[in-house]
């Protein structure tokens, strides 16, 4: 007769059975693995989201719209007629983006390569007094460093975009100096110790970890060629200042509100796409 409780077989460590039913106990974790789970870093979310990508496009393209229909519903007198007919406004705007375009390109090629010199050995003392210079073209206003140039080379486009960029040339040069100021020497000192030569050091590591401050002065100056070149009609450089100029003087305030929008909405469009342009190429290791 077989004895009322029978032994049960062994079981594995940490396995119970209770009225019939086996269970397990939870498995802990190995040593070690509690402390890597919690210091491991989260996993990187997306840069560009869609609320980013399309909130703002879709806004300026109802501000657009909206500003189209008053327009084209609106009484109009001859004089407002010719200000907007014949693709004066396509004109205008293809002006006004040529001018933001233009000066913004010679703002890089000049502000980011002088930034990097002076933070050489051999400008390095140079740098308060080449800062102090371009400080002046921004502390003077836009309208009379534009009337100074008129005097001096005349009216023409390209007096229009020599005074845009030496309106904007400061905040991509002090934010490329500042950029490549703040690296840590020991950094540097570690590229040169593996071998690297100072134009690899340069381009692989300084560059790189200078990049947010300088996307940041370039996409100030943006927005700053997008103001500024409404100045040009003044200087014959066309551009939505024409429009502007013209409503305000002849008092039509449809030509005056198209020519606003037009100017707030581009500098919004440029913003947006530079803000774009400086989370894709800011480093993943630089981000705050």
């Amino acid at each position: 007769m077989s004895p009322r409780n029978p032994v049960s077989p062994e079981r594995p460590p940490g396995e119970h059975e209770l009225k019939g039913h086996v269970f397990r106990d939870p498995e802990e974790p190995e040593p070690g693995e509690e402390v890597m789970a919690s210091i491991a870093p989260p996993r990187p979310g997306r840069r560009l989201t869609w609320a980013r990508l399309v909130t703002l496009p879709i806004v300026l393209a109802l501000v657009l719209l909206a500003t189209y229909l008053w327009i084209t519903n609106a009484t109009l007198d001859t004089i407002a007629e010719n200000s907007l007919a014949d693709g004066n406004v396509e004109l205008r705007l293809w002006q006004h983006v040529q001018l933001t375009a233009i000066s913004t390109f010679w703002v890089l090629i000049i502000a980011i390569p002088l930034g990097i010199a002076l933070t050489r050995r051999g400008l390095r003392r140079a740098a308060p007094l080449v800062t102090a210079v371009a400080n002046i073209g921004q502390a003077t206003p836009a309208i009379g460093l534009l009337a100074l140039l008129v005097i001096w080379l005349g009216i023409g486009p390209s007096t229009a975009i020599i005074g845009m960029v030496a309106y904007a040339v400061l905040p991509v040069l002090s934010n490329t100096v500042a950029g490549l100021r703040g690296i840590d020497p020991q950094l540097v000192e570690a590229s040169r110790g593996i071998g690297m030569s100072s134009m690899g050091t340069l381009m692989k590591v300084e560059l790189p970890l200078a990049v947010p401050l300088i996307l940041a002065g370039v996409r100030t100056a943006l927005v700053l060629n997008v103001g500024t070149a409404t100045l040009a009609t003044f200087g014959g450089g066309g551009g939505l200042g024409d429009l502007i100029t013209s409503g305000i003087q002849t008092q039509r305030m449809p030509v005056l509100v198209l020519g606003s929008v037009l100017t707030v909405a581009l500098a919004l469009f440029v913003d947006w796409l530079a803000s774009l342009a400086e989370t894709v190429l800011t480093p993943r290791g630089l981000e705050a």
